[in-house]
């Protein structure tokens, strides 16, 4: 019942008295321990065993640098990297290869691999009843494929370019055989594709090749008719003719110029040395005379005489006026020499001049048909362009076609992948282990029991002791005078007396509340027999709002605070029922919100009235049960009671969210409610001892309008209260 709730400050968990119930119950736990421990040795001994093995691959390039195709670059090469392993991945674990395994190793023979041999007949009744899929429904070949799977693990190895392709089966053997056989069907499936590959290759350059053999001869030809149309003979250095005949034209024009220009500076050095009368010796082309050159041998030796004789003869001896005279006649026939050496000169200019008009004549004639010829050689050497383009395509594919169909003669196809590591056959089942298994489930066993136990211990309620500080008020007297009982309808007079019911009722509850003392206890169970109460009790209140279909309960408290945990306790019954409730409370002090929320201040009514909070910053839930609360709230009460107009609304609101609607008005009259009332209200009543003011709040009530007062006690209740606050020592 709810109304033996009681808040946090009233009860703690006794640890001790908690863990104590493992002592106490240590042959329930071990029993249960070892039966389960027992069940799962008998199931992992029986169990089917199974055995696995591995086959690892590694991918890499197996292209050597001496097999690679000419044609082929770094970035032609496979891709290595995570994503293509990953593939690689897929790939091997692929319905074709698994289907081709399955095939060569004849899986479908085996019972292990096909789901309708052996059938038990629970597997049978769960497929008849719909429970599990018939496994009938499937191909065979879909049933091996399937089986295949489950027993099949194909992964990368982390951050490495390693397969690993792992099998279990209840076969040793067959758990070797299988990821071998698909690691071999896997290198051939790679082998065929690149087969495949070389084959499309070849099939597609073939023609290729015909049609660019064909193009470049039509390129070519067109080549060599347009050379031959346009006359664009071709010299040395592949040039054209007339262009290599102006640029030897233009080098034989400056080597003219230049004999020219000397024969003249020669010419005129000479002609200078003549009419100055100089010497003539310092001329080179005078020297190079072969006449002048014996002039001056003899003259030389004239001289030679002439010193010789004058050492013996006087000047005017005949024999040395002779040869003065012939030494006279040699500078005449030198000079004379020396004027032909000019006249020479001349005319080999004049022969330069000469040829160089006829050489810049030719030039000129030269470079108009030089021009032409430019202008045809771009003609031509855009077909050459098309015609080498053509060729080097031819070549390539040539290339490729001859190395394409080598491959395949040769059945050199590498496979970017090899095995590294072979399965053999498992010598050891890797399941079932007995012994982790054993372990597994008797320490798990141990501890489900052990916490199944404190469960059990806790919510007892013998794990429970009262808080220091706690305080709890139970209800001693409850009654009033008879006169009060014919006021009342049948329902609320449903104690009329005190008889053996009343009394059990009272002897249950009493002793499971934790009170203070035993003296305090004493006094409860000897007091709860005196009065006969006239209200209904909190059940009997619950029932009729429910029963009644109230969407709104205003509770009255005449007494004061500690009256006015009645309508905790029958918002956490109604709760308790399944329906929706909100206790809405409007004392002063906030009685009645404080044992639901452990006496903390909360944003409330007070807040939501001051527009300081919205809905979802005032309600909050009971800490003791499925009913919400909203508080007084922290407020100042006089800026919340100028918008006291919203109340109604407020409430009207609350109403249509939740099934009820608690309101604990405290010590309020029927002028006071007034603005509180609405549609399928009902007034109560909470009373703990009947006296002069209970029934004076009643006839006021009945006075203001309200026929229909429910009075409600709260016996053989514990009352919530708020924590007691604690103070520290001075």
């Amino acid at each position: 019942m709810s109304g033996v709730q009681s808040t946090t400050g009233d009860v703690d968990v006794d640890l001790g008295q908690l863990f104590a119930s493992l002592v106490r119950n240590w042959r329930r736990v071990v029993v249960v321990a070892a039966v389960v421990t027992g069940l799962a040795f008998v199931l992992a001994s029986i169990a089917t065993q199974h055995y696995r093995a591995e086959t690892r691959l590694l991918i890499e390039a197996r292209e050597s640098v001496f097999t690679r195709p000419d044609g082929s670059s770094e970035n032609e090469r496979p891709i290595l990297d995570e994503e293509g392993v990953t593939s690689q991945v897929e790939v091997i674990a692929s319905s074709d290869i698994l289907k081709q395994v399955a095939k060569k190793l004849d899986l479908a023979s085996r019972p292990e691999f096909d789901a309708t041999a052996d059938m038990s007949t629970l597997a049978r009744l769960l497929v008849i009843a719909g429970l599990k899929s018939d496994p009938n429904e499937l191909p065979p070949e879909e049933r091996v494929l399937k089986a295949f799977r489950e027993n099949l693990s194909v992964y990368r190895v982390e951050r490495s370019r390693v397969i690993v392709i792992q099998f279990a089966s209840e076969d040793p053997k067959l758990a070797a055989d299988v990821p071998n056989e698909i690691a071999e069907a896997y290198m051939a499936f790679q082998r065929d594709a690149k087969l495949a590959s070389s084959t499309e290759a070849t099939d597609w350059l073939k023609p290729e090749i015909a049609d660019l053999t064909k193009r470049v001869k039509d390129a070519e030809a067109r080549v060599a008719a347009y050379r031959a149309q346009s006359d664009l003979l071709v010299g040395q250095n592949n040039s054209v003719l007339a262009t290599q005949q102006l640029s030897e034209l233009s080098s034989e024009l400056s080597r003219v110029r230049a004999n020219r220009a000397s024969a003249e500076a020669t010419a005129q050095s000479v002609r200078q040395a003549l009419k100055g009368g100089g010497s003539i010796d310092a001329i080179p082309e005078v020297l190079s005379s072969g006449l002048i050159q014996r002039l001056r041998e003899r003259q030389v030796q004239l001289r030679a005489d002439i010193a010789d004789l004058s050492t013996t003869l006087l000047p005017n001896h005949p024999r040395i006026k002779a040869l003065n005279s012939q030494l006279s006649d040699f500078d005449a026939q030198i000079r004379a020499e020396a004027e032909r050496v000019l006249k020479g000169l001349v005319n080999e200019a004049s022969t330069a001049d000469l040829r160089e008009k006829q050489l810049v004549a030719e030039l000129n004639t030269l470079k108009v048909e030089s021009a032409r010829a430019s202008e045809q050689e771009v003609e031509l050497r855009a077909l050459e362009r098309e015609a080498a383009a053509q060729r080097a395509l031819l070549e390539s594919y040539l290339t490729r076609y001859r190395e394409a169909s080598s491959r395949q003669d040769r059945n050199y196809l590498p496979v970017d992948a090899r095995v590294f590591s072979r399965a053999i056959v498992p010598s050891e089942a890797y399941f079932p282990k007995v012994l982790p298994i054993v372990g597994a489930a008797f320490v798990g066993s141990l501890l489900l029991m052990a916490v199944v136990t404190l469960l059990q211990e806790l919510f007892s309620g013998r794990a429970m002791r009262p808080a220091p500080g706690s305080r709890v008020t139970p209800v001693t007297e409850v009654g009033m005078p008879v006169r009060r009982v014919a006021s009342l309808s049948e329902d609320e007079a449903a104690w009329d007396g005190l008889d053996d019911r009343a009394v059990a009722i009272a002897e249950e509850q009493v002793p499971d509340v934790q009170v203070a003392d035993e003296q305090q206890a004493n006094a409860v169970a000897e007091t709860a027999p005196v009065f006969a109460p006239a209200g209904i009790s909190i059940e009997k209140a619950a029932e009729k709002l429910i029963a009644g279909g109230a969407a709104r309960a205003i509770f009255i408290s005449p007494e004061g605070d500690e009256a006015a945990a009645t309508a905790v306790l029958v918002a956490r019954e109604v709760a308790d029922a399944g329906l929706r409730v909100l206790l809405l409370d409007l004392t002063a002090s906030g009685a009645a919100s404080g044992p639901m929320l452990d006496g903390r201040r909360y944003p409330g009514i007070t807040n939501l009235l001051a527009a300081e909070a919205q809905f979802t910053d005032v309600i909050r839930p009971d800490y003791y049960s499925d009913c919400d609360v909203m508080p007084v709230g922290t407020a100042d009460p006089a800026r919340a009671m100028r918008a006291a107009d919203r109340l109604p609304i407020i409430i009207d609101s609350l109403t249509t969210a939740y099934d009820l609607v608690i309101l604990e008005c405290g010590p309020a009259d029927a002028d006071e409610i007034g603005r509180l009332v609405g549609e399928g209200t009902e007034v109560l009543v909470s009373f703990l001892e009947h006296d002069e003011v209970v029934s004076d709040a009643a006839d006021g009530l009945r006075a203001g309008g309200y026929e229909d007062v429910i009075l409600v006690t709260p016996v053989g209740h514990v009352l919530p209260t708020s924590p007691v606050p604690t103070r520290s020592a001075a």
